[in-house]
């Protein structure tokens, strides 16, 4: 009770004084977005910054910025259209919506390990043994059905040009891989980072700014040699500890982790590919950065049913918060050359590189951060209460002000040369 106390009050700390609040209030609001004020633009601002400062740059990784509508002819070939979709249930009273895995979590206390796996049958199945009921008004659940959590349009006046609201960033880069590899002198490895806009019609997203429907994404594809998977920069990392959750461990039913060393995570075989491990140590201390204590991190491994189409091993990074408990902050994939594959195949653009004789598909690791989380994330860890006071300890490079001139009084010309102040300092 005291941890959503806490957070009801951050939620209320965060409209008044103008980190973010529900759009659209004065029309009653839409679930799923979210206005950043004057002082949660300029931190989620400087998180990003911090982002390309702390992660992106000491490797290089070119930055590139693209439309968040593609045409569907993108997402058929990356699999997307047969895979984004999650079970839907309908209350048959009130009509509202929600997700039948999520009302299984929260009714009848099943873990994610067991709802994932589930197809509509046997979710049907469960609510009925759980008698799970529409947490809004009681009434009986209907059939569950799948629902496509992209957003559908068309593009131009032609109802037969369907797009689709990206749901990741990654796809841009996959497509215009050919120009970006010549762009990094054909030299292997490289990275390519996008920040922007996503896409995802969730179906009933009740976490405020932890799970929204339009949120700002930041992915970063690094390639690589899959003969030559050596990460050079694996030595700066390599004494980092992580705690992990292995597949095994949950397979069991449990969620204790496992604290490894990078250097023994690779040579145990827990992480596949070094530069996963490198990306993944990085995060750890990027969290470090904003203001996330250690013990308050550990790396999920999903399991076979869990993972996205596209990769063979993927870890989501989660901190502890107070009222939601572990939340995911960020997502580390091992692609393959899955998507260059498949665009290759749908495209006839040869995807391939050459290098030493040989042309290959380079394979991919992928860290995938969503800035609006860390935004309630730094703010929730920055809540102090000092008497009847409230302060939020930021750290300074986060911290949206940095310095304000307040006139001990309103006359004495001390108004004016407090505005003369402030405009030098401007300066």
């Amino acid at each position: 009770m005291q941890s959503i106390e806490k957070a009801d009050k951050i939620i209320e700390l965060a409209k008044r004084r103008g980190f973010f609040w529900p759009s659209y209030e004065i029309y009653g609001g839409t679930s799923g977005f979210v206005t950043f004020g004057p002082l949660g633009a300029v931190l989620k601002r400087r998180i990003e910054d911090k982002f390309r400062e702390f992660y992106t740059r000491p490797l290089g990784i070119l930055e590139i910025e693209s439309s968040v509508i593609l045409p569907s002819k993108v997402f058929e070939a990356s699999g997307h259209i047969d895979h984004f979709k999650e079970p839907l249930v309908e209350c048959t009273k009130c009509k509202r919506k929600f997700r039948a895995d999520h009302l299984l979590q929260e009714q009848a206390k099943m873990s994610d390990t067991e709802t994932e796996k589930l197809n509509l049958e046997e979710l049907k199945k469960e609510i009925a043994n759980h008698k799970v009921r529409c947490p809004d008004c009681g009434g009986a659940l209907g059939e569950p059905r799948y629902f496509m959590t992209m957003f559908a349009t068309t593009i131009g006046p032609y109802s037969d040009a369907v797009g689709y609201g990206r749901p990741e960033a990654a796809q841009s880069i996959f497509v215009e891989f050919r120009r970006l590899w010549e762009l990094a002198r054909e030299r292997l490895p490289f990275g390519v980072v996008q920040i922007g806009h996503a896409l995802r019609n969730e179906i009933s997203p009740r976490q405020g700014p932890i799970r929204l429907r339009e949120f700002t994404i930041m992915d970063v594809e690094y390639f690589f040699d899959p003969e030559d998977p050596n990460c050079v920069q694996l030595k700066d990392v390599e004494n980092e500890t992580l705690q992990l959750v292995r597949a095994e461990t949950k397979m069991k039913g449990e969620k204790t982790h496992t604290t490894v060393t990078v250097r023994e995570a690779l040579q145990k075989g827990f992480i596949k590919a070094e530069w996963q491990a490198y990306f993944m140590a990085m995060a750890k201390r990027f969290l470090r950065e904003l203001g996330v204590p250690d013990e308050k991190q550990r790396f999920m491994e999903k399991l076979e049913w869990e993972r996205a189409h596209y990769s063979t091993q993927s870890f989501d990074q989660e901190i502890l918060l107070e009222r939601w408990g572990w939340t995911e902050v960020s997502g580390h994939a091992y692609r393959t050359d899955y998507d260059l594959k498949k665009h290759m195949e749908a495209s006839g653009v040869d995807m391939r590189v050459f290098k030493e004789g040989r042309r290959f598909i380079p394979h991919v690791v992928e860290p995938s951060f969503g800035s609006d989380r860390l935004v309630y994330v730094a703010v929730e860890l920055a809540y102090r209460a000092k008497e009847d006071r409230v302060l939020l300890s930021l750290p300074r490079e986060l911290a949206p002000v940095h310095l304000r001139v307040y006139p001990l009084v309103g006359k004495d010309g001390l108004p004016e040369k407090a505005m003369q102040l402030c405009q030098d300092l401007a300066k």
